[in-house]
Protein backbone atom coordinates (compact mmCIF):
# COMPACT_ATOMS: atom_id res chain seq x y z
CA UNK A 1 0.00 0.00 0.00
CA UNK A 2 1.60 3.30 -0.89
CA UNK A 3 0.18 6.34 0.95
CA UNK A 4 0.26 10.37 0.35
CA UNK A 5 1.55 12.78 2.72
CA UNK A 6 -2.03 13.26 3.94
CA UNK A 7 -2.07 9.18 4.77
CA UNK A 8 -4.74 8.81 2.16
CA UNK A 9 -4.50 5.24 0.37
CA UNK A 10 -3.58 4.92 -3.48
CA UNK A 11 -4.69 2.85 -5.76
CA UNK A 12 -1.74 1.75 -8.39
CA UNK A 13 -3.37 0.43 -11.86
CA UNK A 14 -2.97 -0.64 -15.50
CA UNK A 15 -5.37 0.69 -17.94
CA UNK A 16 -5.93 -0.04 -21.78
CA UNK A 17 -4.46 2.99 -23.39
CA UNK A 18 -4.18 1.04 -27.12
CA UNK A 19 -5.33 -1.81 -29.16
CA UNK A 20 -2.78 -4.22 -29.51
CA UNK A 21 -1.47 -5.15 -32.72
CA UNK A 22 0.41 -8.45 -32.69
CA UNK A 23 1.50 -8.77 -29.27
CA UNK A 24 0.97 -6.31 -26.46
CA UNK A 25 3.53 -3.75 -25.88
CA UNK A 26 3.97 -1.90 -22.32
CA UNK A 27 2.83 1.05 -24.11
CA UNK A 28 -0.25 -0.17 -24.76
CA UNK A 29 -1.19 0.48 -21.13
CA UNK A 30 -1.38 3.62 -18.40
CA UNK A 31 0.26 2.86 -14.96
CA UNK A 32 -1.02 5.54 -13.05
CA UNK A 33 -2.65 6.13 -9.61
CA UNK A 34 -5.37 7.05 -7.71
CA UNK A 35 -6.97 7.73 -4.79
CA UNK A 36 -9.03 5.20 -2.94
CA UNK A 37 -12.21 6.15 -2.11
CA UNK A 38 -14.65 4.65 0.89
CA UNK A 39 -17.55 2.08 -0.49
CA UNK A 40 -20.67 3.71 -0.71
CA UNK A 41 -24.35 1.74 -0.21
CA UNK A 42 -23.51 -1.94 -1.50
CA UNK A 43 -19.89 -1.51 -2.10
CA UNK A 44 -17.27 -3.63 -1.04
CA UNK A 45 -13.50 -2.50 -1.49
CA UNK A 46 -10.94 -5.17 -1.95
CA UNK A 47 -7.46 -5.20 -1.57
CA UNK A 48 -5.83 -7.43 -4.68
CA UNK A 49 -3.61 -9.96 -3.71
CA UNK A 50 -3.47 -12.03 -6.82
CA UNK A 51 -4.00 -11.17 -10.37
CA UNK A 52 -4.66 -14.55 -12.98
CA UNK A 53 -3.14 -14.08 -16.15
CA UNK A 54 -4.98 -15.39 -19.16
CA UNK A 55 -4.76 -16.15 -22.61
CA UNK A 56 -8.42 -14.78 -22.86
CA UNK A 57 -7.31 -11.64 -21.78
CA UNK A 58 -5.73 -10.91 -24.89
CA UNK A 59 -8.91 -11.62 -26.92
CA UNK A 60 -10.66 -8.80 -24.38
CA UNK A 61 -8.40 -6.00 -25.47
CA UNK A 62 -9.59 -6.45 -28.98
CA UNK A 63 -12.73 -4.03 -30.20
CA UNK A 64 -15.44 -6.46 -32.52
CA UNK A 65 -17.77 -8.80 -31.20
CA UNK A 66 -17.40 -11.98 -28.75
CA UNK A 67 -18.47 -13.48 -25.67
CA UNK A 68 -17.89 -10.49 -23.81
CA UNK A 69 -17.29 -6.37 -24.53
CA UNK A 70 -14.26 -5.72 -24.81
CA UNK A 71 -12.31 -4.01 -21.84
CA UNK A 72 -12.94 0.22 -23.38
CA UNK A 73 -9.91 2.13 -23.75
CA UNK A 74 -8.83 3.84 -20.85
CA UNK A 75 -10.43 1.20 -18.41
CA UNK A 76 -8.48 -0.63 -16.15
CA UNK A 77 -7.61 -4.56 -17.74
CA UNK A 78 -10.10 -6.37 -17.17
CA UNK A 79 -8.62 -9.85 -15.05
CA UNK A 80 -10.02 -12.02 -12.17
CA UNK A 81 -8.00 -12.06 -9.28
CA UNK A 82 -8.09 -12.99 -5.21
CA UNK A 83 -7.94 -10.29 -2.24
CA UNK A 84 -9.39 -9.68 0.89
CA UNK A 85 -12.19 -7.17 1.85
CA UNK A 86 -10.54 -3.98 3.59
CA UNK A 87 -14.38 -2.69 3.85
CA UNK A 88 -17.91 -3.49 2.70
CA UNK A 89 -21.05 -1.56 2.87
CA UNK A 90 -22.59 -4.94 1.52
CA UNK A 91 -24.43 -7.37 3.76
CA UNK A 92 -23.12 -9.90 1.91
CA UNK A 93 -19.46 -9.02 2.80
CA UNK A 94 -17.71 -8.44 5.78
CA UNK A 95 -13.91 -7.29 6.63
CA UNK A 96 -11.46 -9.81 6.28
CA UNK A 97 -13.13 -11.74 3.83
CA UNK A 98 -11.01 -13.97 1.32
CA UNK A 99 -12.54 -13.26 -2.43
CA UNK A 100 -12.26 -14.05 -5.94
CA UNK A 101 -13.84 -12.11 -8.65
CA UNK A 102 -13.01 -9.49 -11.59
CA UNK A 103 -10.69 -6.71 -9.98
CA UNK A 104 -8.83 -6.27 -12.37
CA UNK A 105 -4.94 -5.36 -12.91
CA UNK A 106 -4.65 -2.94 -10.15
CA UNK A 107 -3.85 -2.91 -5.85
CA UNK A 108 -7.69 -2.06 -5.07
CA UNK A 109 -10.85 -2.70 -6.60
CA UNK A 110 -13.72 -1.45 -5.56
CA UNK A 111 -16.46 -3.61 -6.47
CA UNK A 112 -20.71 -3.98 -5.82
CA UNK A 113 -20.07 -7.63 -4.87
CA UNK A 114 -21.81 -9.61 -8.33
CA UNK A 115 -20.34 -12.23 -9.38
CA UNK A 116 -17.73 -11.94 -6.51
CA UNK A 117 -17.30 -15.38 -3.87
CA UNK A 118 -15.38 -16.07 -0.87
CA UNK A 119 -12.27 -18.31 -0.79
CA UNK A 120 -11.04 -20.27 2.13
CA UNK A 121 -7.23 -20.29 2.63
CA UNK A 122 -7.58 -22.70 5.41
CA UNK A 123 -8.98 -25.17 2.58
CA UNK A 124 -6.32 -24.56 -0.28
CA UNK A 125 -3.54 -22.02 -0.72
CA UNK A 126 -4.89 -18.49 -2.72
CA UNK A 127 -3.36 -19.08 -6.00
CA UNK A 128 -5.47 -22.48 -6.29
CA UNK A 129 -8.44 -20.59 -6.40
CA UNK A 130 -7.15 -18.77 -9.78
CA UNK A 131 -6.24 -22.47 -11.31
CA UNK A 132 -7.57 -25.37 -10.81
CA UNK A 133 -10.35 -24.35 -8.33
CA UNK A 134 -10.61 -21.04 -10.49
CA UNK A 135 -11.85 -20.68 -14.53
CA UNK A 136 -9.10 -22.69 -15.88
CA UNK A 137 -10.32 -25.98 -13.80
CA UNK A 138 -14.45 -25.09 -14.27
CA UNK A 139 -13.48 -24.60 -18.34
CA UNK A 140 -11.36 -27.92 -18.05
CA UNK A 141 -14.50 -29.94 -16.54
CA UNK A 142 -16.95 -28.50 -18.47
CA UNK A 143 -15.11 -28.55 -21.47
CA UNK A 144 -14.23 -31.83 -21.20
CA UNK A 145 -17.10 -33.99 -19.36
CA UNK A 146 -20.45 -31.51 -21.10
CA UNK A 147 -19.11 -30.50 -24.36
CA UNK A 148 -16.25 -33.27 -24.80
CA UNK A 149 -18.33 -36.22 -23.30
CA UNK A 150 -15.91 -39.00 -22.82
CA UNK A 151 -15.88 -42.24 -22.31
CA UNK A 152 -13.79 -45.03 -20.63
CA UNK A 153 -11.46 -46.08 -23.04
CA UNK A 154 -11.47 -42.76 -25.24
CA UNK A 155 -8.57 -41.16 -26.23
CA UNK A 156 -8.12 -37.93 -25.08
CA UNK A 157 -5.62 -35.82 -26.91
CA UNK A 158 -5.47 -32.00 -25.35
CA UNK A 159 -3.30 -29.02 -26.20
CA UNK A 160 -1.25 -26.69 -24.20
CA UNK A 161 -1.21 -29.79 -22.01
CA UNK A 162 1.30 -28.13 -19.54
CA UNK A 163 -0.82 -25.33 -19.08
CA UNK A 164 -3.49 -24.17 -16.37
CA UNK A 165 -6.43 -25.90 -18.87
CA UNK A 166 -4.51 -28.46 -20.31
CA UNK A 167 -3.30 -29.71 -17.50
CA UNK A 168 -6.62 -30.35 -15.62
CA UNK A 169 -8.76 -31.72 -19.02
CA UNK A 170 -5.88 -34.60 -18.96
CA UNK A 171 -5.99 -35.35 -15.50
CA UNK A 172 -9.61 -35.80 -15.42
CA UNK A 173 -9.47 -38.07 -18.32
CA UNK A 174 -7.51 -40.27 -16.71
CA UNK A 175 -9.81 -39.99 -13.46
CA UNK A 176 -12.56 -40.97 -16.34
CA UNK A 177 -10.64 -44.05 -17.17
CA UNK A 178 -10.27 -42.91 -20.73
CA UNK A 179 -6.51 -42.52 -22.16
CA UNK A 180 -5.07 -39.17 -22.28
CA UNK A 181 -2.26 -37.68 -24.88
CA UNK A 182 -1.09 -34.20 -24.02
CA UNK A 183 0.60 -32.01 -26.80
CA UNK A 184 3.53 -29.03 -25.11
CA UNK A 185 6.47 -27.34 -26.00
CA UNK A 186 9.60 -29.09 -25.32
CA UNK A 187 10.98 -32.16 -22.76
CA UNK A 188 10.66 -30.46 -19.74
CA UNK A 189 6.77 -30.19 -20.51
CA UNK A 190 6.20 -33.08 -21.46
CA UNK A 191 8.38 -34.86 -18.82
CA UNK A 192 5.99 -32.60 -16.13
CA UNK A 193 2.93 -33.64 -17.77
CA UNK A 194 3.53 -37.52 -17.97
CA UNK A 195 5.71 -38.05 -14.32
CA UNK A 196 3.99 -35.67 -12.51
CA UNK A 197 0.51 -35.64 -14.17
CA UNK A 198 -0.05 -39.12 -15.42
CA UNK A 199 -0.79 -38.25 -18.70
CA UNK A 200 0.04 -41.38 -21.05
CA UNK A 201 1.72 -39.77 -23.62
CA UNK A 202 2.81 -36.36 -24.81
CA UNK A 203 3.73 -35.24 -27.99
CA UNK A 204 6.68 -32.69 -28.29
CA UNK A 205 5.28 -30.19 -30.78
CA UNK A 206 8.81 -28.12 -30.99
CA UNK A 207 10.40 -31.90 -31.78
CA UNK A 208 7.91 -33.64 -33.34
CA UNK A 209 5.90 -33.63 -36.61
CA UNK A 210 2.28 -33.51 -34.73
CA UNK A 211 0.40 -34.78 -37.89
CA UNK A 212 2.87 -38.18 -38.07
CA UNK A 213 2.78 -38.78 -34.21
CA UNK A 214 -1.03 -38.77 -33.38
CA UNK A 215 -0.76 -41.32 -36.41
CA UNK A 216 1.64 -43.31 -34.55
CA UNK A 217 -0.04 -42.78 -30.91
CA UNK A 218 -4.11 -42.90 -32.08
CA UNK A 219 -4.11 -46.00 -34.40
CA UNK A 220 -7.87 -45.93 -34.62
CA UNK A 221 -7.66 -42.19 -34.34
CA UNK A 222 -8.73 -40.08 -31.59
CA UNK A 223 -12.20 -39.90 -29.86
CA UNK A 224 -11.93 -36.12 -27.71
CA UNK A 225 -9.41 -33.54 -28.98
CA UNK A 226 -9.28 -30.22 -26.24
CA UNK A 227 -8.28 -27.49 -28.38
CA UNK A 228 -6.52 -24.60 -26.69
CA UNK A 229 -3.98 -23.63 -29.51
CA UNK A 230 -5.96 -23.83 -33.06
CA UNK A 231 -3.57 -23.26 -35.77
CA UNK A 232 -1.72 -26.11 -37.22
CA UNK A 233 -2.25 -28.47 -34.57
CA UNK A 234 -5.85 -28.52 -34.63
CA UNK A 235 -5.79 -29.16 -38.49
CA UNK A 236 -3.26 -32.12 -37.49
CA UNK A 237 -5.81 -33.53 -35.16
CA UNK A 238 -8.70 -33.07 -37.46
CA UNK A 239 -6.68 -35.37 -39.82
CA UNK A 240 -6.81 -38.14 -36.99
CA UNK A 241 -10.56 -38.56 -36.14
CA UNK A 242 -12.13 -41.49 -35.22
CA UNK A 243 -15.95 -41.74 -35.77
CA UNK A 244 -17.99 -39.41 -34.05
CA UNK A 245 -15.15 -37.75 -32.29
CA UNK A 246 -15.62 -34.62 -30.57
CA UNK A 247 -13.46 -31.34 -30.99
CA UNK A 248 -13.96 -29.01 -28.07
CA UNK A 249 -12.68 -25.48 -29.15
CA UNK A 250 -11.45 -23.67 -25.59
CA UNK A 251 -8.95 -21.76 -27.07
CA UNK A 252 -6.46 -20.91 -30.01
CA UNK A 253 -3.63 -19.13 -28.47
CA UNK A 254 -1.13 -19.46 -31.38
CA UNK A 255 -3.71 -17.28 -33.89
CA UNK A 256 -4.34 -14.60 -30.73
CA UNK A 257 -1.45 -12.20 -31.38
CA UNK A 258 -1.72 -12.53 -35.22
CA UNK A 259 -1.16 -9.40 -37.44
CA UNK A 260 -2.58 -10.66 -40.45
CA UNK A 261 -5.66 -12.96 -39.52
CA UNK A 262 -6.73 -16.08 -38.10
CA UNK A 263 -5.97 -19.07 -39.75
CA UNK A 264 -9.01 -21.84 -39.88
CA UNK A 265 -8.28 -25.78 -40.93
CA UNK A 266 -8.57 -26.07 -44.37
CA UNK A 267 -9.06 -29.69 -43.58
CA UNK A 268 -12.55 -29.25 -41.77
CA UNK A 269 -14.42 -31.69 -44.50
CA UNK A 270 -12.78 -34.08 -41.86
CA UNK A 271 -16.11 -33.53 -39.59
CA UNK A 272 -18.34 -34.68 -42.28
CA UNK A 273 -16.47 -37.78 -43.24
CA UNK A 274 -16.52 -39.16 -39.37
CA UNK A 275 -19.58 -37.30 -38.66
CA UNK A 276 -17.65 -35.33 -35.74
CA UNK A 277 -18.49 -32.60 -33.57
CA UNK A 278 -16.53 -29.27 -32.98
CA UNK A 279 -18.34 -27.06 -31.19
CA UNK A 280 -17.00 -24.13 -28.67
CA UNK A 281 -17.02 -23.71 -25.24
CA UNK A 282 -17.49 -20.56 -23.05
CA UNK A 283 -17.08 -21.33 -19.15
CA UNK A 284 -19.45 -18.33 -18.23
CA UNK A 285 -22.30 -20.28 -19.61
CA UNK A 286 -21.94 -22.53 -16.94
CA UNK A 287 -21.71 -20.08 -13.76
CA UNK A 288 -24.82 -21.45 -12.33
CA UNK A 289 -23.26 -24.58 -11.86
CA UNK A 290 -19.47 -23.74 -10.65
CA UNK A 291 -20.31 -25.38 -6.99
CA UNK A 292 -20.49 -28.62 -8.95
CA UNK A 293 -17.45 -28.17 -10.48
CA UNK A 294 -15.68 -26.99 -7.56
CA UNK A 295 -16.84 -29.75 -5.46
CA UNK A 296 -15.80 -32.30 -7.79
CA UNK A 297 -12.39 -30.66 -8.07
CA UNK A 298 -11.70 -30.12 -4.37
CA UNK A 299 -12.70 -33.76 -3.85
CA UNK A 300 -9.82 -34.97 -6.30
CA UNK A 301 -7.44 -32.60 -5.33
CA UNK A 302 -7.31 -33.37 -1.75
CA UNK A 303 -7.61 -37.05 -3.04
CA UNK A 304 -4.56 -36.89 -4.75
CA UNK A 305 -6.28 -37.68 -8.01
CA UNK A 306 -5.86 -33.88 -9.15
CA UNK A 307 -2.20 -32.40 -9.25
CA UNK A 308 -1.72 -28.14 -10.25
CA UNK A 309 0.93 -25.91 -10.65
CA UNK A 310 1.36 -22.24 -10.28
CA UNK A 311 4.03 -20.06 -11.75
CA UNK A 312 4.06 -16.76 -9.98
CA UNK A 313 5.32 -13.63 -11.19
CA UNK A 314 5.66 -11.41 -8.06
CA UNK A 315 4.98 -7.29 -8.50
CA UNK A 316 2.15 -5.56 -10.31
CA UNK A 317 5.18 -3.28 -12.13
CA UNK A 318 5.67 -6.64 -13.91
CA UNK A 319 2.49 -6.69 -15.47
CA UNK A 320 2.98 -6.53 -19.23
CA UNK A 321 6.20 -8.59 -19.65
CA UNK A 322 4.76 -11.45 -16.93
CA UNK A 323 1.17 -11.44 -19.66
CA UNK A 324 3.77 -12.09 -22.76
CA UNK A 325 5.05 -16.01 -20.70
CA UNK A 326 1.64 -16.55 -22.24
CA UNK A 327 2.47 -16.22 -25.56
CA UNK A 328 6.24 -17.38 -25.17
CA UNK A 329 5.30 -20.37 -23.74
CA UNK A 330 7.38 -19.91 -20.68
CA UNK A 331 5.13 -20.89 -17.73
CA UNK A 332 4.40 -24.15 -16.51
CA UNK A 333 0.55 -24.36 -14.87
CA UNK A 334 -1.02 -21.17 -14.03
CA UNK A 335 0.25 -18.38 -14.57
CA UNK A 336 -0.07 -15.79 -11.63
CA UNK A 337 1.12 -12.02 -10.80
CA UNK A 338 1.45 -11.27 -7.40
CA UNK A 339 0.73 -8.21 -6.32
CA UNK A 340 0.42 -7.85 -2.15
CA UNK A 341 0.83 -10.25 0.75
CA UNK A 342 -1.87 -12.25 2.58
Amino acid sequence: MRQTSDMSTLNRQYRLAARPDGLPRRTDWTFGEEPVRDPADGEVLVKVILVSLDPAMRGWMNEGKSYVPPVALGEVMRAIGVGRVVASRNPKFAEGDFVAGMFGVQEYAMVDGKGMHRVDPALAPLPKYLGVLGMPGMTAYFGLLDVGKPRPGDTVVVSGAAGAVGSVVGQIAKIKQCRAIGIAGGKAKCDYVTRDLGFDECIDYKAEDVRRALGERCKDGLDVYFDNVGGAILEAALARLALHARIVICGAISQYNSTTGMKGPANYMSLLVHRASMPGMVVFDYAARYKEAAADLAGWLAAGKLKAREDIVAGLDNFPEALLMLFSGENTGKLVLKIAEE
